[in-house]
């Protein structure tokens, strides 16, 4: 029997649809489901498929794992996998890239919506039952700069035209793409940034990218300006956007994710004015596991077939390939 484990801090009903669906297509497997990395002990040992998100991850899982062959990342993000001291560098790792288009950027519009609108306030004035008005800015007419053009600022800078925006790709290799305007180097992100209204972080999380959103960034931008950030939270340096925000350096932020999660109730980020925050909710959705299986059961069958090299969205290879 092959062992598989699912290491997912879902609601439970969710956790125990992955296993279903799979079961229904492999019922060989034998699977195991855990909400949380401290309850893995009694499966790792003997776990030769491991599906999880990247958040909950930590290195004792692989660790722990002798017999582990293969990580399927049930998201599109890999660091907290790839980066962990006791990965060995035989496991295959694959994600599931394609399916994040429409979730996250729906957060993204409605973090801009929220601030542009500033709805925190409305909802605010409804707890303490006061009409209070005021005007609202608008989109139509803004630019929005997205940082990291893949699939999902693919999918949202159309949406952004849609809303009049005027869309500015920021990427480390700038290319013609379907939806932007315009598009410019990575090098040249603090020139960009003072032109935008809105920056939208989608750059994925490496050394390379790490803290990137930092004190000269905020200092670039303009006093009405706004960040989203949708990627990961080590990509934007909280303690400096704390200050910037504070200073007044920019007008707010739309924050999903973050350096550590769940973000602990005594985080200054709770209680920084102009902050909108939701709790990792960008890429979390209905149906979502629905839209993973078709990666999941395609890589399991082919892994099962022995045929490992033609599994889709290989991001980490062995070392003996």
């Amino acid at each position: 029997m092959t062992n598989v484990l699912i290491l997912t801090e879902v609601q439970e009903a969710i956790q125990q649809r992955y296993k279903q669906m799979l079961l229904e297509r492999f019922p060989q497997l034998t699977i195991n489901v855990v909400g949380h990395h401290t309850q893995v002990d009694p499966y790792i040992a003997d776990t030769e498929i491991l599906m999880c998100f990247s958040p909950p991850m930590a290195d004792h899982v692989v660790r722990d794992a002798p017999k582990l062959k293969w990580i399927q990342a049930l998201g599109t993000g890999v660091d907290n996998i790839v980066d962990l001291p006791s990965l060995d560098k035989e496991v295959l790792i694959t994600n599931v890239r394609g399916i994040h288009g429409a979730p996250v950027s729906e957060a993204t519009i409605a973090f801009m919506l929220s601030l542009a609108r500033d709805m925190p306030r409305s909802v605010h004035a409804q707890d303490r039952s006061t009409w209070e008005r005021w005007p609202a800015q608008l989109l139509a007419g803004k630019t929005v700069g997205i940082l990291g053009v893949g699939l999902i600022a693919e999918y949202l800078a159309p949406l952004c035209k849609q809303f009049g925006m005027t869309v500015v790709g920021i990427t480390g290799s700038p290319r013609p793409t379907p939806g932007f305007d315009r598009m410019a180097a990575r090098d040249d992100l603090l020139k960009v940034v003072a032109e935008v209204d809105f920056l939208v972080v989608l750059i994925p999380m490496s050394a390379a990218t790490q803290n990137i959103i930092g004190e000269a960034v905020f200092k670039a931008m303009k006093p009405t300006a706004y960040l989203v950030n949708v990627a990961r939270g080590g990509v934007v340096d909280e303690p400096a956007l704390i200050k910037a925000l504070e200073s007044g350096e920019i007008a707010g932020a739309g924050l999903d994710v973050f350096s550590q999660e769940p973000l602990p109730p005594d985080n200054p980020l709770w209680k920084t004015k102009g902050i909108t925050i939701f709790p990792h909710l960008g890429g979390y959705s209905e149906g979502y596991e629905e839209r993973a299986m078709p990666t999941l059961a395609g890589n399991m069958a082919k892994y099962l077939a022995g045929d490992l090299k033609n599994m889709v969205n290989i991001v980490r290879k062995p070392a003996s390939w």
